[in-house]
């Protein structure tokens, strides 16, 4: 919990540092918005904790080799590139040529080029980083799981009636902040323990009533 008027790209290391000092736990991937595009940040937890920070590429950054775009990775002569794996040691990722439709055969380099190249991953935090944003993982990440976060928050604010308050003391929002969590954590733990259900929106499917008819009749 913070004033207004602080960046919320400060919050993500000092959350991270509380995940692993408190619970000994750290999130693998970390799936954010531009308020969180700081470079130092996110080296800071690759290097330090091996997590991964995605954010989308703001459109006036510029791209380093070997992005072509966000999601197209090439070589000096346009060959397009696979990841083939990130290297914790060195921190370098490792890309290689496409097989299919490949340039390689009439390249004039061909003699001599390795087909696998290495780029550091500090020389884009965003591009590169601890996960390539051109991988399929990276894109599902930001495709599909990132578009859930505001709509879930939006349903917590509504379902505690957050949206009807306006709290100008910071000692009182942080009360409040405290007593949101523990509502959310302690449903999300009640949700864990019931028996699971075949049908993920089970207690949303149309039930036909029973008659229950008299054998007699």
């Amino acid at each position: 919990m913070a004033p207004a008027n602080v960046g919320e790209g400060g919050l993500l290391v000092p959350a991270v540092r509380l995940c692993v000092e408190r619970f000994s736990w750290r999130p693998d991937y970390v799936i954010v918005d531009m308020g969180y595009l700081a470079a130092a940040h996110k080296q800071h937890c690759r290097t330090r904790w091996q997590v991964a920070v995605l954010t989308h590429l703001r459109s006036d950054m510029n791209v380093v080799p070997p992005f072509e775009t966000e999601q197209r990775v090439v070589c000096s002569q346009g060959q397009a590139l696979r990841w083939l794996g990130h290297d914790v040691r060195t921190q370098e990722h490792w890309f290689g040529a496409v097989e299919e439709n490949s340039l390689c055969v009439c390249c004039w380099e061909q003699a001599h080029c390795p087909r696998q190249f290495v780029y550091p991953a500090s020389a884009h935090e965003t591009l590169l980083g601890k996960l390539p944003l051109n991988t399929r993982a990276a894109q599902y990440l930001l495709k599909k799981v990132r578009p859930w976060i505001e709509p879930a928050q939006s349903y917590e604010k509504n379902q505690l009636g957050l949206g009807d308050l306006f709290l100008n003391s910071l000692r009182l929002a942080w009360c409040w902040g405290l007593l949101a969590d523990a509502v959310c954590l302690l449903r999300a733990r009640a949700l864990r323990t019931l028996p699971p259900t075949d049908h993920p929106l089970v207690e949303m499917l149309p039930r036909q009533l029973t008659m229950d008819w008299d054998d007699s009749v």
